[in-house]
This record gives structure tokens, sequence and C-alpha cells, in this order.
């Protein structure tokens, strides 16, 4: 499997862990954005925002563009 397929199950895999804990557990935007440090979500923005950054790098190194 190649990093960007890797980053991309990861990502999705964040993506079914977020919806599991909306559905079980609703989502109020201040636990989205400024979750406290013990909070489930805690640093999950961060983390996808990162992986996604990083495909969006491969990507572009995979057809010679720059970002």
């Amino acid at each position: 499997m190649s990093e960007k397929q890797e980053l991309i199950k990861q990502m999705l895999e964040l993506q079914k862990q977020f919806v599991e804990y909306e559905h079980a557990n609703g989502l109020d935007p201040a636990d989205y954005y400024a979750p406290s440090t013990d909070h489930t979500l805690n640093g999950f923005r961060q983390k996808y925002r990162d992986l996604a950054m990083k495909v969006v790098e491969l990507a572009h190194e995979e057809k010679g563009s720059h970002a």
C-alpha cells in the first residue's frame, strides 16, 4: 500500500470514529473546536488536518505540481 493510500485509510478511520462519537453523544461545537484536554475529540481536528495536508503534498508530488 502506498503512503498516500495508508494516509487516506487513516483519514477514513478517523471519520468513522468521529461519526460514531457524534451519533452516540451528539456534537457540541465547543467540543469540536475547543475540546478539553481529556475530551475524546481533543487533537482530532489537528490530526485529520495533518493527514489531509500530507495527502495533498503527495498528490502534488505525483503530478509534479506545486502547492
